[in-house]
Parts: C-alpha cells; sequence; structure tokens
C-alpha cells in the first residue's frame, strides 16, 4: 500500500490506514515529519477528491501541533473544488468540530 500508489483506491486505503486510530493493533503511529509532508501535498495536488478528503485527516492528526498543518487544512477548507473536501478540512481547521473535540484542553477535561 503507497500514498504514491497510481490507484486512487490504494492512496485512500494508505491514507486511512495512516490516520485511523481505530484500526491499528499496536502502538505505531505515523512519523509526521516523513508522512505529513506528503499528505499535504495530496491534500492540495491530488487530482481525486476521495484522496483529498482522507489526506485532510491524516493532516488533522496534526493540526494543533503544527502550523503547515493547520495552514494546510484551512487553505482545503476554502479553495478546494469539491465541496465534500472543504467540509473536512473544515472539520479539522482550528475552530472546527473535531479540532475542538481533539483540543489538549478538551481532552483533559473528559
Amino acid at each position: 500500500m503507497s500514498l504514491l500508489d497510481t490507484d486512487a483506491r490504494v492512496r485512500v486505503a494508505a491514507l486511512h490506514a495512516l490516520s485511523c486510530d481505530r484500526c491499528k493493533t499496536d502502538s505505531c503511529r505515523p512519523d509526521q515529519a516523513v508522512v505529513l509532508p506528503l499528505g499535504i501535498k495530496l491534500l492540495h495536488q491530488d487530482p481525486d477528491a476521495r484522496v483529498r478528503a482522507m489526506a485532510a485527516e491524516l493532516v488533522g492528526r496534526w493540526t494543533h501541533t503544527n502550523s503547515d498543518a493547520a495552514t494546510a487544512l484551512a487553505r482545503a477548507r476554502d479553495d478546494d473544488p469539491s465541496p465534500a473536501v472543504r467540509k473536512k478540512a473544515g472539520w479539522y481547521t482550528p475552530g472546527g468540530p473535531i479540532h475542538r473535540r481533539t483540543s489538549p484542553q478538551s481532552i483533559r477535561r473528559s
């Protein structure tokens, strides 16, 4: 499975595997330095809207700690041609519902 595969379905599956904590059976977590730049590139440049939407989830993993992630999500929320991608990016953008729910302050209050 590769983020660079020519098949969009494979890219979506790879993005899901990297971003979904529920699907992980061990403590393996993606390395931000390796994965985030490629996630941002896919979020902005992939021709498939499903790939861009899943890339928003991956980039969203670091929106609280990385200004490049937050900026990339805001750009996708404002400029992506797909309404679905704009909506999902907005969830993870600072102020969005997933961003608020996953903020370190919200987690501490739970």
